[in-house]
């Protein structure tokens, strides 16, 4: 059957830039689940998905998906994934837009899917920042598990990339600290993000950031703990942007996502994350044993002291890297990003 309107795809990694069908720019959400093979982990895609743009005309609805979800009228769908598929959709109580993600047709019985689901509400729902997108609900409506999810209909970081970044530089300044400090916050609650990277920070034209998905978050278990070698997790992330302790299944820790936004700021400034790989092992042990490389080999305008505490964050040694989000933002602010403050390109 040939939709009325155009569903749009996101690849893992380094997609071009798409838009759905009314011009709007989707949110995105990528996960990725890894499994041993030999020596290092490889990585296997689990779930794509994506919201983000005003209703398409002549929008279809899914075979056995209600028009309504709780308080929730589905206006259309707006991606579709391996799992789930993100709807736009009005909130008749509160008379907002709201996004909301609701399991593909061959899972709405699928007990681990709906814990998925579950788990991504108990983490946000208490989070009250403006930085991080706001997690609203989460139900079951006549066998049909769905999760309600703030609309913040702007590109993330990654897209921003695509679109070529430069033009974008003289707003990096902002949305580097500002991004720094919504992990701080998600760090100071306890949890470790887990998943940082361009795709789950959305980024209006104006530099007003969110930061999104938290479905792989864990507690960071006590020093005690970690001291004796407990709190080991299964291997999970985007393997661009994995930690070496992370790639090993070692306990949360906020230096993970403290490495991680170094690979995802050096992708910015560089045009490209700080590893490549032939192939996912590959890529696993650059991450491991190779040291980052200089930033300002990739980007001249770049100081020499932003691009050190950059490398700093991704020394393979958590104990080398600041300690904290906060003792990065203290360094930052500290610090010139760019020897010439860009201007803003004429319109």
């Amino acid at each position: 059957m040939e939709l009325p309107f155009q569903l749009s795809f996101t690849p893992p990694i380094g997609w071009a830039n798409s838009r759905c069908p009314t011009g709007a720019f989707p949110v995105h959400c990528n996960r990725y689940l890894t499994g041993k093979t030999g020596n290092l982990p490889h990585i296997r895609r689990v779930r794509s998905l994506r919201l983000g743009c005003p209703p398409a005309p002549h929008a279809c609805m899914a075979q056995t998906t209600p028009s309504y979800l709780g308080p929730y009228r589905l206006l259309n769908i707006v991606h579709t994934g391996q799992n789930c598929r993100i709807w736009q959709a009005y909130d008749d109580e509160n008379k907002c837009i709201v996004g909301v993600k609701t399991l593909l047709d061959k899972f709405q019985k699928d007990r681990e899917q709906t814990q998925l689901l579950k788990w991504e509400y108990a983490i946000a729902k208490a989070f009250d920042h403006p930085l991080l997108i706001k997690v609203i609900h989460f139900a079951v409506d006549r066998g049909n598990p769905y999760l309600a999810i703030e609309w913040f209909s702007s590109p993330n970081l990654k897209q921003r990339l695509n679109q070529g970044i430069e033009k974008f530089y003289y707003l990096l300044p902002k949305v580097v600290e500002q991004g720094a400090e919504a992990l701080a916050y998600v760090h100071k609650q306890g949890w470790v993000h887990r998943d940082v990277k361009p795709d789950n920070f959305l980024v209006t034209d104006e530099g007003a950031l969110k930061l999104i998905d938290f479905a792989l978050a864990k507690r960071q278990p006590s020093a005690l703990v970690r001291m004796l070698g407990g709190g080991k997790t299964k291997v999970q992330g985007t393997r661009s942007y994995m930690a070496p302790e992370q790639i090993r299944g070692g306990a949360p820790d906020f230096r993970s996502d403290i490495y991680s936004y170094g690979c995802m700021v050096h992708e910015l400034l560089a045009g490209k994350p700080p590893f490549t790989g032939v192939n996912s092992n590959d890529l696993l042990t650059k991450h491991l044993r190779t040291p980052p490389p200089p930033l300002e080999a990739f980007n001249s305008a770049v100081t020499s002291e932003f691009a050190q505490l950059i490398r700093k964050t991704m020394a393979k040694d958590p104990n080398a890297r600041p300690n904290t989000m906060d003792e990065f933002l203290g360094e930052l602010r500290r610090v010139r990003m760019f020897k010439i403050t860009p201007k803003k390109p004429e319109s």
